[in-house]
């Protein structure tokens, strides 16, 4: 083989005509003004669409500021919280979900006055897991500090059932973020006292603190600044206070400048072809979230009281534990704290934001597109044909609520949709069960909500498991034997998904998520519909889902139905045909 690619390189003409003779990216606002209490972004192109340019969709990113605020909210000591003390240090404390894009719980894109990517709740849950499939550890090298995105460890995963917390928190909790030697003294525990590589990688992405030492002792501020961090919109620990007095209650906040490519919302921005002349509306609903819980004191216990999100979509913070030489061991005195997740430079939780700094990045949500500028010759061969369909995928989002522990699930999802190209359903303990002897979080909050918990952010709850598994489209069962076993779940139905020629090449695989990762906290149930004869797409049809949940806890599912959508654009003009 290497000596057919010796020959064909040998082969090759050295030096090809260039395409394009200039590129240059261009920005633009959202609508906001930096102002994000409504959950809200909404950006136009009506400046880039008349630009007379062509635009790649296809690579454009948005650049999201963050602001991530801990703060003490009762009477403080100078004991309570003292994040800018090194031996109570809170750099490690709190951090973020698997990759950026939780941020953003909806979206809706209208092209040229009309809609062609309706709202959809929870599209982070779905493209979450496009990323999962998808990615290969290689893109998570090269990708993942820049999007954020770092997966949890599937084998870290502990259940507390303590009323009163524990150190790592309630319920399910994967937010270990310190490796220490397993205890083998005690029965198997998988590999929970090994820290989620996941969480601690995150957090390096974003916690530069110029505080810091280097080697012996030389501080980071030596060679790059908090200020030139703020100058320049690096990621970085902004603000660290000390609490002193009622006034001066302790705050701990990173400045985070966060960029999330198009490609990775949906997938119509990946199939975009150059345009020139088209007007875009995109309209984000976002995941600020506040989350409220009580420390028992350095190394105690953690105790959740209440998640607030408006729009009612994941909790993109996670809070690391407290268990020893873990990131909030030391940093949590006895005392009632707030995590806030905020878009834009202000701290949105109103019982805050009164006493904490602004963030040192960006205030607004940027959008970047590079415009391309044609070699004459090549203009003229792409506009010969200058009506281009894009044939694109959109979801429809279900749920299934409440299956029991054992008990067969046999529900209708919809009488009709065309074009189904496949369904993914994500299991999640149900919320009907949270409260003592449940999930043990707070009753009515779903499991998404924990920051304890990574589920829903690449991540199921974990130990679930479906037997007889089965999708009956228009009474029809979509797999010729009901799958019964874990194995032929993944083997059969899972393995491969979005992957690089479908896994089948060994030495060139993409994908994360392996049999282990499925069998503990990765139990995504995915069935692709897609081969069908081209007069069926058309034909609305109907989905039911079947199965037994064999778990030994009740069970949310969240599904989503992706199908098929075509567009026809002029490139030239920019309107849809």
């Amino acid at each position: 083989m290497c000596d057919k690619l010796v020959f064909d390189l040998s082969q090759e003409v050295e030096g090809s005509p260039s395409v394009f003779v200039k590129r240059d990216w261009l920005n633009i606002l959202d609508n906001q003004n930096a102002n994000y209490n409504s959950n809200q972004s909404v950006i136009d192109t009506s400046q880039l669409s008349n630009s007379n340019k062509f635009m790649s969709y296809r690579e454009a990113y948005l650049s999201v500021p963050l602001l991530l605020t801990v703060a003490s909210t009762t009477l403080a000591t100078a004991t309570n919280f003292a994040p800018a003390s090194n031996a109570t240090s809170a750099d490690n404390s709190v951090g973020l979900k698997n990759w950026f894009g939780q941020m953003i719980h909806s979206l809706t894109l209208d092209y040229n006055g009309t809609t062609i990517i309706q709202q959809t709740p929870w599209c982070n849950m779905w493209n979450t897991f496009k990323l999962m499939t998808s990615f290969s550890w290689n893109d998570v090298e090269s990708q993942g500090a820049t999007i954020g995105f770092f997966p949890d460890d599937p084998t870290t995963f502990e259940f507390n059932t303590l009323a009163g917390g524990s150190a790592s928190g309630v319920g399910v909790c994967n937010n270990t973020n310190h490796f220490k030697t397993p205890n083998l003294t005690i029965f198997s525990h998988y590999n929970r006292q090994s820290g989620n590589t996941g969480l601690r990688r995150r957090q390096m992405y974003i916690n530069y603190d110029a505080d810091a030492t280097s080697g012996t002792g030389t501080l980071y501020s030596s060679m790059l600044t908090a200020t030139a961090c703020s100058q320049v919109w690096k990621s970085y620990v902004s603000s660290k206070v000390n609490g002193l007095n009622a006034t001066n209650q302790g705050s701990f906040q990173i400045s985070v400048m966060a960029t999330i490519y198009l490609k990775h919302l949906h997938s119509f921005f990946a199939l975009c072809p150059l345009l020139k002349g088209a007007y875009m509306k995109m309209t984000l609903n976002l995941n600020n979230t506040s989350t409220k819980f009580v420390s028992a004191g350095a190394g105690g216990a953690i105790t959740l009281a209440s998640v607030s999100n408006a729009v009612g979509g994941v909790n993109p913070g996670m809070i690391a534990s407290a268990v020893a030489d873990n990131g909030s061991s030391n940093c949590f005195g006895i005392n009632d704290y707030t995590y806030n997740v905020s878009v834009g430079g202000k701290c949105l939780d109103p019982t805050l934001a009164g006493f904490v700094a602004t963030g040192g990045v960006a205030q607004s949500i940027y959008l970047y597109v590079p415009s391309y500028t044609f070699n004459p010759v090549f203009e003229m061969s792409y506009l010969s044909s200058p009506v281009k369909s894009i044939k694109y995928t959109d979801i429809y989002q279900y749920q299934v609520l409440n299956v029991p522990a054992g008990q067969n699930m046999n529900n209708l999802i919809t009488n009709g949709i065309a074009d189904i190209k496949s369904i993914l359903v994500v299991p999640f303990y149900s919320t009907a069960s949270s409260g003592a002897g449940g999930t043990e979080l707070p009753a009515g909050m779903p499991v998404y909500q924990s920051p304890f918990d990574p589920a829903g952010c690449g991540a199921t709850s974990p130990l679930i498991q479906l037997t007889n598994f089965n999708i009956v489209v228009s009474g029809q069962n979509a797999i010729y034997n009901t799958q019964r076993y874990s194995y032929e779940e993944f083997n059969n139905q899972f393995y491969g998904v979005n992957a690089v020629n479908g896994n089948m090449t060994d030495g060139l695989a993409s994908g994360l998520i392996n049999r282990s990762g499925f069998d503990l906290e990765q139990s995504f149930y995915y069935l692709d519909l897609s081969r069908m004869l081209p007069v069926e797409q058309s034909v609305p049809k109907s989905v039911q889902i079947v199965g037994q949940n064999v778990g030994a806890k009740p069970l949310d599912l969240w599904i989503f139905i992706e199908y098929g959508v075509q567009v026809d654009l002029d490139i030239l003009t920019g309107v849809r045909v």
